[in-house]
């Protein structure tokens, strides 16, 4: 059944998501490519030597990214160097060269942008007022800078209501351009001339493939976007990899069959006009050529945008595990970070000033950044890849192997000749930058200190996964960061609050009263359905129940009446079924009711759907149903919306239960045995180790298996305790252990097993109750699954705080 989402549904959406900065690449890179060989007088050997080495490395980087994306499911990024596998000094180093890399992005992405405005406004190369090296496109440029920022800094709905065609709108000009190039002038793909590597041409073969490089540019965004797409973990996967061959697919097209008819028309020699206008102007017919730069431009723009926009995600990062000062990640009214960008417009703006606009300035240091990445990612996968052949050999598993070395090998051979091309053209610049920046993250974490473990899963991960939640272990002597550790030492001895198993057996799930929170929608009204089934299995009462803001009383009595006749149509269709119905309308907004604990006393189950009226999934930003669990003591049943209008309804086969040991996440049991039992469902208990990361500690990797399999054995031996309680019930229980990160994990095992329905509670082991962390994982599994959320909100004090 199909069910609304706002992740990205298909690899067409996703490319149009994440591929502005590298579908803009064909616009910029031929002027100093061609400019470079054209000039020295060897463009006819050396030409398509470097256009097919580009497409090589095109390929084989691609297919490494296949591998990236099918680990990394969560959004965490596609560079391979994690701080969980490296340590601390791989997150300094990945945060410098990608804080370079979104500052480059910007200056490369804007200038050629200006390139493209002075393209069709000759007058802008004028020197303004006649001063010396500031010209009126300089000027623009700066314009421009901070009007992007701005409208980035207004949050990124504003950028994507802005930004959003432009991607499409440059597929669309490559491919017209493609079809033009092959009607026009045939079907020629690049020479590939083996005297390009010969001593008097092979430094311009190679130059030029530096030079070209730039393409690859926004790859790994693809990476990153992984988590972004509707589905399973295998399905984002493939759904990630199909929008990169979609972007980079076109790119590669380009550089072979318009690529030639660039180098066959354009004079690369023309200083007022760059040679990716000149051929739109030969190739397409009026008024495509001007519609072309408007494109261009609007897609350059786009891909500036989308470099502050990570630069924005990179300091969120970064202010939770303390690497920055908090003011620079603080977060402005549009709840973003703010103060990045206005950097990068600075520095963008400074750069504009005493260097120019002219994207081949930049073009250097931009694509030795790339390289760095994406080299720094094939020896990570490498690594991950060779673990994974220790532990279990297979000839695909070798395959896979050479391949990704020769990705690796071939990313860091381009980036040695990036460096000795270009060192003087900028690229030395890293050797300054990079240990600036290294250096400055590390001063404010030794000022702030290490943050606390669930921050720095905050700051791993950039949204709240694991606060409150997780399964522990207790070393039997402190342990510190970086302290050299034996097996005794990190031993672990798991011991379960002492109220667990006892509790739980006890309390048996009140579920007699059930009320349903509508306000009208046709998304709200996809709540009824599962209630209605509920309450047939259950034998539980239902009240649909719905409030008003009061404005006046005229206007609260109009509203009301229409609302009862409303609800009154379902109530009598209800009870027409046979159940025990009635409708319920008052003032108020429903948290100021919930707050008054109305719905905490008169109720045993609150169901209410993910959307309401707007059709925007309101758990997010602490929206509606978020603040429900909030403020509720009694369980919050959470539908998820259907495209349809139909909402879920159906057999409840099997059930994912979430544990991890603590008497708080064992309250959801009643609840599952109660469902189980009047569904004849199948309960799954999940729980997930944490143990001891073997380059935080610096402990040997056979002490952290050791450390590891231990306390899966104890996991698993504490959910068997609770699955024979229940079996002997009569009930259907499977037990399963698996995974690091607990709502990645209720994620995919709940789409792996097929599972109905997700139980669990939205306070665990380990963390004392805030409202910024209160059920990080509770709100990753709500906004990355279609299915139902049972919810069991903490319980409260007296004062209502949770205890």
């Amino acid at each position: 059944m199909a069910h609304v989402s706002h992740k990205l549904k298909n690899a067409f959406e996703g490319a149009l998501a994440g591929g502005g900065d590298p579908a803009t690449s064909p616009l910029y890179v031929f002027g100093p490519f061609l400019k470079l060989i054209v000039v020295a007088g060897v463009a006819q050997v050396t030409f398509g030597a470097s256009v097919w080495l580009v497409v090589l490395t095109i390929a084989v980087v691609s297919a490494m990214y296949r591998l990236v994306m099918r680990w990394v499911t969560d959004g965490s990024g596609g560079s391979g160097l994690s701080e969980e596998e490296f340590g601390g000094w791989a997150v300094k180093l990945n945060a410098a060269i990608t804080f370079i890399e979104y500052t480059l992005t910007f200056l490369v992405s804007m200038a050629a942008m200006v390139t493209f405005i002075a393209d069709r406004f000759n007058a802008l190369n004028q020197n303004f007022l006649g001063i010396p090296f500031i010209q009126y496109r300089t000027l623009v440029a700066i314009i421009l800078s901070i009007f992007t920022g701005w409208l980035v800094n207004r949050g990124p709905k504003m950028a994507a209501r802005t930004f959003g065609p432009a991607t499409a709108g440059v597929l669309i000009l490559l491919w017209l351009m493609v079809i033009s190039s092959i009607i026009k002038y045939g079907f020629h793909l690049p020479d590939f001339n083996l005297d390009a590597f010969n001593g008097e041409h092979i430094h311009y073969t190679l130059g030029g493939y530096v030079r070209i490089l730039a393409v690859m540019t926004g790859i790994e965004v693809f990476a990153n976007l992984v988590a972004a797409y509707d589905g399973d973990p295998a399905q984002k996967s493939r759904k990630a990899f199909g929008s990169l061959l979609i972007i980079m697919g076109t790119t590669g097209i380009t550089m072979l069959i318009v690529g030639p008819v660039i180098f066959q028309v354009a004079d690369a020699t023309n200083p007022h006009v760059s040679v990716f206008t000149q051929t739109m102007d030969i190739l397409l017919p009026e008024p495509f050529p001007y519609i072309g730069t408007l494109i261009g431009i609007a897609v350059l723009m786009s891909a500036s945008a989308a470099s502050a926009q990570g630069l924005q995600n990179l300091a969120l990062g970064l202010k939770e595990r303390r690497y920055i000062p908090p003011r620079i990640g603080q977060r402005n009214a549009y709840e973003v970070a703010d103060m990045p960008v206005w950097i990068e417009v600075a520095i963008a703006s400074l750069c504009f000033l005493f260097l120019g606009t002219h994207e081949e300035t930049y073009l250097a240091i931009y694509a030795a950044g790339v390289f760095i990445l994406l080299s720094m990612t094939g020896w990570a996968v490498m690594k991950r890849l060779i673990r994974g052949l220790r532990e279990s050999f297979a000839w695909s598993s070798l395959l896979l192997i050479i391949g990704t070395v020769l990705a690796a090998t071939l990313t860091t051979i381009a980036t040695l000749i990036i460096f000795y091309e270009r060192f003087f053209e900028g690229a030395w610049t890293y050797l300054l930058f990079i240990p600036l920046l290294y250096g400055f993250f590390s001063y404010f974490r030794n000022q702030y200190g290490e943050p606390s473990p669930e921050m720095d899963y905050l700051g791993k991960l950039d949204s709240a996964l694991l606060a409150g939640f997780g399964f522990g272990q207790v070393a039997k002597v402190p342990i510190l960061p970086g302290q050299p550790i034996s097996a005794g030492q990190l031993d672990v001895v798991w011991h379960p609050d002492p109220n667990a198993l006892t509790e739980w057996r006890t309390n048996q799930a009140k579920l007699e009263n059930m009320v349903v929170l509508l306000d009208g929608s046709d998304n709200a009204a996809q709540a009824v359905p599962m209630t209605e089934w509920l309450a047939k299995h259950l034998k539980s009462k239902i009240t649909i129940a719905s409030f008003i803001k009061y404005r006046s009383d005229e206007q609260y009595q109009k509203e009301s009446e229409e609302r009862k006749i409303y609800l009154d149509g379902i109530v009598y269709r209800l009870q027409q079924d046979g159940f025990d119905s009635h409708s319920m309308v008052e003032p108020g907004s429903i948290m100021d009711r919930t707050e008054a604990g109305h719905l905490a006393h008169d109720f045993d189950l609150v169901v209410t759907t993910t959307s309401g009226e707007s059709g925007v999934k309101n758990w997010m930003q602490g929206g509606f149903s978020q603040k429900l669990v909030e403020n509720l003591e009694k369980p919050v049943l959470l539908i998820q919306s259907d495209e349809d209008g139909n909402g879920i309804s159906g057999d409840v086969k099997s059930i994912l239960v979430a544990l991890d040991g603590s008497a708080h996440s064992e309250r959801v049991l009643p609840y599952a045995r109660a469902f189980a039992r009047s569904f004849k469902s199948r309960l799954i208990l999940l729980s997930v180790p944490a143990t001891p990361d073997a380059s935080e500690y610096r402990a040997p990797a056979d002490v952290v298996e050791k450390v590891r399999k231990k306390a899966e054995g104890n996991i698993k031996k504490y959910l068997e305790s609770v699955a024979s309680v229940l079996r002997k019930e009569g009930l259907e229980v499977m037990v399963k252990v698996t995974g690091s990160i607990p709502s990645h994990a209720i994620v995919s095992t709940a789409a792996e097993e097929n599972v109905n329905l997700i139980m669990l509670s939205s306070q665990g082991r380990g963390s004392e109750y805030s409202s910024a962390l209160l059920g990080s994982v509770a709100d990753y599994v709500v906004n990355n699954t279609h299915l139902p959320v049972f919810i069991i909100p903490p319980k409260r004090n007296g004062n209502g705080s949770p205890k």
